[in-house]
C-alpha cells in the first residue's frame, strides 16, 4: 500500500479532506462541487481552465524560478534616474524583507495589535520629516512618479486660489513627468514643462504649483530657491522632488521654502526589484497635514494613559468619504517603508553621511579625470551623477561599460549618464575608466556640492537613529517589535475583502534572488531576459483565468490598477469620438476606491442603489442607465458583491450598462471565489483590475505592497497603460499608472510560482474551499450574529457579513468592543463596519485549517455569551470585559477593581502559554487627531506613569 504524497495545493489549503467532509456535511452537501453548484449562478459557470501548466512540485518550481532569475544579467547599476544601486544590511533583509512576522501582516487599523509596526513607520516618517525639513510626513506612497502626481493634486486641493497650469521642470525625471502628464490629462489639469533654474517664467499666469528636482535628472544640483520664490510670489506652492541620501550633504527643501517633498526611499537599503516595490514618501509644510494622501500614523493615548500609535485622521480614507477622498490610495509600501526606515536606524545621521559623501568622492574623482582627459561633463555641480560629453561615440562607451559590468545610460548619440551608488566599488571605478578610455593613475576627488547648497541643519537627531549600532542591538530592536504585532504567523486574520491567506516560502525565495533583486528597470532588454518571459507568462495565465485578451502588470497596487481601468475605459470613448461619456454608475455597496478611483480618471460619480436583499437594484440601474443614456461611460460592479454574495443578477447588469452604451467594470478584489468557476470576461466584463496581494499570494505586508494588473477586453487592448522608458520600446497606450515599466515587478515571482505550483486544478479547489470555509463559519455563528445577506441559493461567497447592529441597539456593546475582545481571545479583528456599518465582515480563506476556524467560531460564540450577560443587566456596558479589552499583561498585576474576574479578563479562553498580549490597551482615537504628532515622540513619553 502506497501512501499519498501531498501535493503544494494540500499544503496551501488547510482543511484536511475528513475536514472538509465534517464542513460539508454542516451545510447538507456531500461535496465541493455539489457546493458551488448551488452557490455558483449557471449562468455565468465557466470550463474548466485551460492554457495553465500542469502543476509542478516544489522543487521544480524553485529551479524554474532560478533559470528565470539566471536569464537576467543585473549589471552594476549605473544608469541612474531615481533608481541606485544599495546595500541592505543583512540584518534587515533577514529579519523584515524574509521574516513573516513583518510581510504577513496586515493594515493597521486595529492599532493595538500593530504597535511595532507602527513604531517602525513613524521612524520612516521622522526620517523623511528630518531629511526634508518639512513638518510632517506620511508612511509612504507608491514610488516616485505616483508620489509627485498626488502633490499635483494636493497642490489644487489646498489652494483654491491659484488654480492655473502644473509648471514641471525639464530637468525632472522622465518617468515622473509622465506619470504626472497620464494623470492631469484625466483630471484636466494643465501641466507645462520648461527650464524654471531662473524661476517661472513671467508669461505663466497663477501657476498652481511647480515641480523641480534636486538633484536633477541629469544630476545638475540646481538652487530651487528663485522657483519656488517665484511661484509663491504668484500664490503657488512648490514641489520638490529630491533624493534622500543626497539629503545629508545638501540643504534640506524646507529650509529652502518648498512646501512640500516627494522622492523614493529605494536608495535606503531596498533591492532595485526590476523597478519596485519602492516606498515614495510625501512630506508637507505645516497646515498641508490634512491633505495628504495615503496613511499617516500619528501618536495617542490608551486606557491607561500611556503614548500609543495609531493611524492618524482616518475620515480622509476612501471608505468614508468616497468620491470627495483625498486620493484613492488605499495602499502604502510599508514593507518597504520599514525596510528603508530601518536603514536609517542602522546607520544613523553619521553612517548615511559617511555612504553620501563616498558616493559623491567617487562622482568629483571621476569628473576629475574627465576633465584631466579634456572630456566635458554637462555640470560642475552634481551629486552623484554626470552627463558626460562623448561626441559621436556615445553607444560604443555605453558597449564598453556593458561588457566590463556595468549598465550607464545612453542618453543620446553624444552624451552617456553615469551614477554612482553605494554599491559601487572601486573595481567598478577602473572598469568606467576603461570604458570611456581614461588614465585613472593619481586621480583626486572634488565635491561637486556647491557651498551655497551645502547642509547645514542637523537631522536625525531622534534617539532611535544612535540606539542600536551593534548587530546584537539591532536584531534584538527588530526581534522587539515584531513581536509587538499580530500577522499570520500567529494566527488566523478573518479579514473580510482582504484574502488574508497562506503566502508560501515557496513563493517568497525567488525574490530574493540576485536576478531578480538586482536589475535596474531601464537595463537594455536583452539583460532581461528572465522578467520578460516570467511577465510573459503570468500576464497569459491571468488572462486565462479571467477571460480577458490582455492584461498589463504596470500597476503596483488595486487603486492603481482601478486608475488604469477607468482611463482605458475613458480612452475607448474618447477614441470613437465620444467625449461626452463621462458617467461612472457605483452600486451603494462598492469598495470605497471605486468612487475615488472614478473621479481621478475625470468621471462624474452616480450612486445605485441597493435592494433590500444587499443586491444591486436592476430597476434603479436601468432607470440611472435610460437618464444618463448619451453620457454613460461605465460601471464599477464588484463580483461577488461587496455583500460577500453571488448575485443571480450580474449578466443582466452587464446587458443593461451595454445596451446603453456603457462599459463594464468589474471589480477583482474577490476574485478569489471566481478562480476556475467564473470568468468576468466571460459573464460581461469589458476590463478588470486584480489585487495579486489578495488571491495571488504576495502578502500583504502591513500594508504594502501590492499590485494592480489591469484585465480587458480586445477592444480596450490599446488603452492599457503605456511607458516611454519600456525596455522593449514605446508602445501604444494612455501613458504610465506607474514610475517603472512593470511596476512592482519584483513580487511578480510571488504570483507566478504560486499558479505554477496551483495548477488549474489546485486553483479551482482553492476557491471552492474558500466558499466552503465562508459558509461553514457564517452556519456555526448564525444562531448568535445574523448573516445580514446571502446570494444564489441562500450561501454566501468567500466572506459573510455578521449583523452586530441589533445587538449594539439593545445591549450597547459596539462592534468597536467586539473587535477589541477577540484581541483577548487571540484574534484579528474581521473587517469592520464595511461595507455597512455596525458589522463585521469575515473571510477564513482556502488556508486556515478547521481546528483555526472553529477556534474563531468558538471565541465568537463566547463573546456573545458576554454581550448576553451584559443585556441581562449582569454587567453595564462600560464595566463589561468587551469596554475594557484587550487587556494588557499590566492588568495581571497590582489592584483590580473591575466587576468582572481577572482570569476572565485576560484569558476568556483559558491559560494558554503562547498567549498574544497587546502591548496597549484601547487607544484613545480622538485624541490623535486633536493632538496631532507624526514623528517619534521622547522616550520620556514612554515612562512608566505613577
Amino acid at each position: 500500500m502506497t501512501s499519498h504524497q501531498p501535493t503544494f495545493a494540500d499544503r496551501h489549503i488547510g482543511p484536511r479532506e475528513a475536514d472538509v467532509a465534517t464542513m460539508l456535511a454542516a451545510l447538507g452537501h456531500d461535496s465541493l462541487e455539489s457546493l458551488m453548484a448551488a452557490a455558483v449562478p449557471g449562468g455565468i459557470r465557466t470550463e474548466a481552465l485551460s492554457g495553465l501548466p500542469d502543476a509542478a512540485d516544489e522543487q521544480t518550481v524553485a529551479r524554474r524560478m532560478r533559470e528565470l532569475a539566471a536569464r537576467n544579467r543585473p549589471l552594476e547599476p549605473m544608469i541612474g534616474l531615481g533608481y541606485h544601486g544599495t546595500v541592505t544590511p543583512p540584518v534587515i533583509r533577514r529579519n523584515v524583507l524574509e521574516d513573516p512576522s513583518w510581510y504577513t501582516a496586515y493594515t493597521p487599523y486595529q492599532p493595538e495589535i500593530s504597535q511595532g509596526r507602527l513604531e517602525a513607520l513613524i521612524n520612516f516618517q521622522t526620517m523623511v520629516a528630518d531629511l526634508t525639513g518639512l513638518s510632517t510626513a506620511g508612511a509612504s506612497l507608491l514610488d516616485e512618479g505616483t508620489a509627485a502626481a498626488e502633490a499635483m493634486t494636493l497642490v489644487r486641493r489646498a489652494n483654491k486660489k491659484a488654480m492655473g497650469p502644473f509648471v514641471v521642470d525639464s530637468d525632472v525625471l522622465p518617468q515622473t513627468l509622465e506619470v504626472v502628464t497620464t494623470r492631469a490629462r484625466a483630471m484636466g489639469i494643465e501641466v507645462l514643462v520648461g527650464d524654471l533654474s531662473d524661476g517661472v517664467p513671467d508669461e505663466i499666469d497663477a501657476p498652481s504649483g511647480i515641480l523641480v528636482q534636486y538633484p536633477g535628472a541629469s544630476g545638475r544640483i540646481s538652487d530651487p530657491r528663485p522657483a519656488i520664490e517665484s511661484v509663491h510670489e504668484r500664490g503657488g506652492l512648490a514641489v520638490v522632488a529630491c533624493d534622500l541620501l543626497a539629503l545629508t550633504m545638501l540643504e534640506s527643501p524646507g529650509e529652502l521654502g518648498a512646501d512640500i517633498a516627494v522622492g523614493s526611499s529605494q536608495r535606503f537599503g531596498i533591492p532595485l526589484f526590476y523597478g519596485g516595490p519602492h516606498a515614495g514618501f510625501m512630506a508637507v509644510s505645516s497646515g498641508l497635514e490634512r491633505h495628504l494622501p495615503g496613511r499617516l500614523v500619528g501618536v495617542s493615548v490608551d486606557a491607561e494613559g500611556r503614548p500609543a500609535y495609531r493611524l492618524a485622521l482616518q475620515t480622509r480614507e476612501q471608505h468614508i468619504r468616497r468620491d470627495k477622498a483625498t486620493s484613492n490610495i488605499c495602499t502604502a509600501q510599508v514593507l518597504l517603508a520599514v525596510a528603508a526606515g530601518m536603514y536609517a536606524v542602522y546607520h544613523g545621521p553619521e553612517g548615511l553621511r559617511a555612504i553620501a559623501g563616498r558616493v559623491n568622492r567617487l562622482a568629483g574623482g571621476f569628473a576629475a579625470l574627465l576633465r584631466g582627459a579634456e572630456i566635458d561633463i554637462e555640470h560642475g555641480h552634481f551629486f552623484d551623477t554626470l552627463v558626460v560629453r562623448v561626441p559621436g561615440r556615445a553607444e560604443k562607451v555605453v558597449e564598453a561599460a556593458h561588457e566590463r559590468g556595468i549598465h550607464v545610460r545612453l542618453v543620446d548619440e553624444d552624451r552617456v549618464g553615469v551614477s554612482f551608488s553605494e554599491s559601487t566599488t572601486s573595481m567598478h571605478f577602473r572598469a568606467l575608466t576603461e570604458a570611456f578610455e581614461l588614465d585613472d593613475t593619481g586621480w583626486f576627488a572634488y565635491t561637486g556640492v556647491p557651498q551655497a547648497l551645502a547642509r547645514q541643519t542637523p537631522y536625525l537627531t531622534h534617539e532611535v537613529f544612535s540606539a542600536h549600532r551593534s548587530e546584537t542591538q539591532m536584531l534584538r530592536y527588530l526581534r522587539r517589535l515584531s513581536a509587538r504585532d499580530y500577522a499570520l504567523d500567529r494566527g488566523m486574520i478573518p479579514l473580510g475583502s482582504c484574502t488574508m491567506k497562506l503566502n508560501a516560502t515557496t513563493e517568497m525565495e525567488p525574490i530574493s534572488l540576485p536576478g531578480f533583486a538586482d536589475l535596474h528597470p531601464f537595463a537594455p532588454a536583452e539583460d532581461a531576459e528572465g522578467y520578460h518571459s516570467l511577465v510573459d507568462d503570468l500576464a497569459g495565465w491571468l488572462a486565462e483565468v479571467t477571460g480577458y485578451d490582455r492584461v498589463s502588470l504596470q500597476p503596483n497596487a488595486g487603486s492603481q490598477g482601478e486608475l488604469a481601468g477607468l482611463l482605458a475605459i475613458r480612452g475607448y470613448h474618447h477614441g470613437r469620438g465620444d467625449t461626452q461619456r463621462d458617467v461612472c454608475l457605483i452600486p451603494a455597496s462598492a469598495h470605497g476606491t471605486n468612487a475615488a478611483s472614478a473621479v481621478m480618471a475625470g468621471m462624474r460619480v452616480v450612486v445605485v442603489k441597493s435592494a433590500d436583499d444587499g443586491t444591486v437594484d436592476l430597476a434603479d440601474l436601468r432607470a440611472q442607465c435610460e437618464k444618463h443614456a448619451d453620457t454613460l461611460a461605465a460601471i464599477m460592479v464588484t463580483y461577488p458583491s461587496t455583500h460577500g454574495a453571488y448575485e443571480d443578477g450580474i449578466t443582466d447588469l452587464c446587458s443593461i450598462v451595454h445596451e446603453h452604451g456603457g462599459q463594464v467594470y468589474v471589480d477583482g478584489a474577490n476574485l478569489n471565489a471566481l478562480l476556475g468557476y467564473a470568468k468576468p470576461g466571460e459573464f460581461g466584463g469589458d476590463v478588470s483590475h486584480l489585487n495579486l496581494h489578495k488571491t495571488f499570494c504576495i502578502p500583504h505586508g502591513g500594508g504594502g505592497p501590492g499590485v494592480g494588473p489591469v484585465a480587458v477586453r480586445a477592444h480596450l487592448a490599446e488603452y492599457l497603460p503605456s511607458h516611454r522608458m519600456h525596455p522593449l520600446g514605446q508602445q501604444p497606450g494612455i501613458g504610465a499608472i506607474s514610475a517603472a515599466p512593470y511596476g512592482s515587478a519584483g513580487i511578480l515571482p510571488i504570483s507566478y510560482a504560486y499558479v505554477a505550483l496551483m495548477g488549474a486544478e489546485g486553483l479551482a479547489r482553492a476557491t471552492a474551499t474558500a466558499v466552503l470555509a465562508a459558509n461553514y463559519v457564517a452556519a456555526r455563528l448564525e444562531p448568535h450574529f445574523p448573516v445580514l445577506y446571502r446570494g444564489h441559493s441562500g450561501l454566501v461567497a468567500h466572506e459573510a457579513i455578521l449583523d452586530l447592529r441589533p445587538m449594539t441597539k439593545a445591549t450597547g456593546v459596539s462592534v468597536d468592543d467586539v473587535a477589541k475582545r477577540l484581541v483577548d481571545y487571540g484574534f484579528h479583528a474581521p473587517t469592520m463596519s464595511f461595507p455597512v456599518a455596525g458589522t463585521l465582515m469575515v473571510e477564513p480563506t482556502e488556508s486556515e485549517d478547521l481546528g483555526e476556524i472553529d477556534r474563531f467560531c468558538d471565541a465568537m460564540i463566547a463573546i456573545k455569551a458576554e454581550i448576553d450577560r451584559v443585556a441581562a443587566g449582569e454587567w453595564t456596558p462600560e464595566e463589561s470585559p468587551l469596554r475594557g479589552a484587550p487587556h494588557t499583561g499590566r492588568a495581571l498585576v497590582g489592584e483590580w477593581d473591575r466587576p468582572y474576574s481577572r482570569e476572565l479578563g485576560v484569558y476568556p479562553a483559558g491559560i494558554d502559554p503562547d498567549k498574544y498580549w497587546p502591548p496597549v490597551a484601547r487607544i484613545d482615537q480622538a485624541y490623535g487627531d486633536r493632538n496631532l504628532v507624526c514623528s517619534c515622540p521622547s522616550p520620556e513619553a514612554f515612562a512608566e506613569t505613577q
